[in-house]
């Protein structure tokens, strides 16, 4: 059977017999400046582009990695990328940049190659991904572009089966789902908030709530499905061990 918000753990249960948000990034140049040429020129005959061709130390490739770059993300999906020679405008889901390379030739230019580069290093957010702050400890972390909600980073988050324990009472639990609820909001059976609960009282209200079982209410015959669903402010449980 199905178990929603019940009581967030003013009490345990009886015992029944688991990147500045710009997200700057500049690589040393392996090159000299003659070498790598202006950051927005259209790269001659000879050097690598998509249709083939020898990926020479000065084609493309080779530039996207070795020039000095900012990539920004913007709040629309798309990128700046700041080089000594122009700033340009990449929409990497799209294909396209607003540099001459681009713009007269059509190739995949050096700022498309490093804009696609950094998201695939986690410097900055995919396109589908905004940039958001965890509720614990403020850091910094990549989620989906159109949530809401409270978010946690990697590091304050917790995986669905997860044995965890409760700092207030010391009982382990098991973790059935991390919401994106803020405490204030995500409201129990008894329609009350979780951050109104006195247990709660030392936790953020901002916090999202995540909602596991006591670990001892787990038994033979008895699964995680059927047991109590307690939610709690994502910082009042942690890992075993921490």
């Amino acid at each position: 059977m199905t178990h929603t918000r019940n009581t967030p753990a003013s009490a345990a249960p009886e015992p029944v017999p688991a990147r500045e948000s710009s997200a700057t990034v500049s690589l040393a140049a392996s090159t000299s400046s003659d070498e790598r040429g202006d950051p927005g020129e259209i790269d001659g005959p000879g050097e690598s582009d998509e249709s083939g061709g020898t990926d020479r130390p000065e084609g493309r490739s080779a530039r996207a990695v070795d020039e000095e770059m900012t990539v920004r993300p913007l709040r629309d999906r798309r990128y700046v990328v700041e080089t000594d020679g122009g700033t340009y405008v990449v929409a990497l889901d799209a294909g396209t940049c607003t540099c001459p390379d681009h713009a007269i030739r059509g190739s995949r230019c050096k700022h498309l190659r490093r804009v696609a580069m950094e998201v695939t290093a986690g410097s900055v957010p995919a396109p589908d991904e905004r940039v958001g702050a965890c509720a614990v400890c403020g850091a910094e972390t990549f989620v989906p572009f159109e949530a809401g909600g409270s978010h946690l980073c990697e590091r304050h988050t917790f995986e669905p089966g997860a044995v965890v324990r409760d700092r207030e009472t010391g009982k382990g639990l098991v973790v059935v789902d991390v919401t994106t609820e803020r405490a204030d909001a995500y409201r129990t059976d008894e329609g009350r908030a979780v951050a109104e609960y006195p247990t709660n009282a030392d936790y953020g209200a901002h916090e999202p709530v995540v909602e596991a079982v006591y670990a001892e209410s787990i038994r033979p015959g008895r699964s995680v499905a059927d047991c109590d669903r307690y939610g709690f402010p994502a910082s009042r449980l942690t890992r075993r061990g921490d």
